[in-house]
């Protein structure tokens, strides 16, 4: 006979508080810019991989290439991205943020998570990179458990 589920733990919890917080503060953001989730999505992982392909963000948003093409094509019309063809291939392109996101107002995309940056250089907690290990290896099982 299967175990009745355990109440969910104290760290389970910790991690859905800390999701929910993470996730309101984006919402906000995404609300005061005027842009949706996938554009909000989409121009975080182009700040952090300056010169993306499309396939790379496709991929990554899990969209088409169509889906992709017209995405950048309204965040090209909003100022914020722009596509350079390859130098070596003039089929393909990269794109690149043209929006620095620590500068009002696209930081409000990235408030929280500067914030939590902040708050977790305050504590100087030597446990902070165990806790990180942690959750990584955390994370990892749970998405094998559930395939």
């Amino acid at each position: 006979m299967a175990s009745a589920p355990a109440a969910q733990s104290r760290l389970s919890r910790a991690l859905a508080a800390y999701s929910t917080a993470r996730s309101d503060a984006l919402l906000s953001a995404r609300r005061e810019l005027g842009v949706g989730e996938l554009d909000a999505r989409a121009l975080l992982f182009i700040v952090d991989n300056p010169g993306v392909r499309p396939t790379a963000l496709r991929d990554y948003l899990g969209v088409t290439a169509a889906g992709v093409t017209t995405l950048v094509d309204r965040l090209i019309d909003r100022g914020v991205v722009r596509r350079d063809a390859d130098e070596n291939d003039r089929r393909s392109n990269h794109i690149t943020a043209t929006v620095d996101m620590t500068e009002e107002p696209w930081s409000a995309l990235t408030r929280f998570d500067s914030a939590l940056d902040e708050a977790i250089a305050a504590r100087n907690d030597p446990q902070s990179d165990a806790l990180a290990d942690l959750l990584t290896r955390l994370t990892e099982d749970a998405n094998a458990l559930q395939r």
